[in-house]
């Protein structure tokens, strides 16, 4: 229930619609560049991640091999890391008050997924709990 209510206050005060708006608006240009498709994928997971970011983190995608990490080179020096940075920045600003620290964690979370997001995919943090054990009797 507090991974919603963060959720939902992200979405309308933590700049949630912005971000996904922002990234989706990225994605749609890389689509229509053809080549940068791979860079339009990563920017929707970046939109769908900045969305409802609480409850949700990156993890290494099995497979992802070395054609990621090439692609993930040339996205850091053309958008990786000025989007990190611009979460960095925004963070930092969150939490200066109390009520904007959760926003600036969830700022500082999406920092590695925007300077790094080739090979990587979004999952709750309930699938990477092991299955809960019920006690006998």
């Amino acid at each position: 229930m507090v991974r919603f209510i963060l959720n939902l206050l992200w979405l309308i005060f933590g700049s949630g619609i912005a971000l996904a708006i922002g990234y989706g608006i990225a994605a749609l240009i890389c689509f229509a560049l053809v080549v940068t498709i791979p860079f339009g994928v990563a920017a929707l997971r970046l939109a769908y991640y900045s969305l409802w970011p609480f409850g949700r983190t990156l993890v290494p995608k099995p497979g992802a091999g070395l054609a990621s990490g090439l692609a993930n080179v040339l996205w850091v020096v053309l958008a990786g890391w000025w989007l990190a940075l611009m979460h960095i920045v925004a963070g930092i600003g969150l939490c200066v008050t109390i009520i904007g620290i959760p926003f600036g964690i969830a700022n500082f979370k999406l920092v590695p997924a925007a300077f790094w997001p080739l090979g990587r995919e979004v999952v709750e943090v309930d699938d990477l709990r092991g299955p809960v054990v019920q006690p006998a009797g």
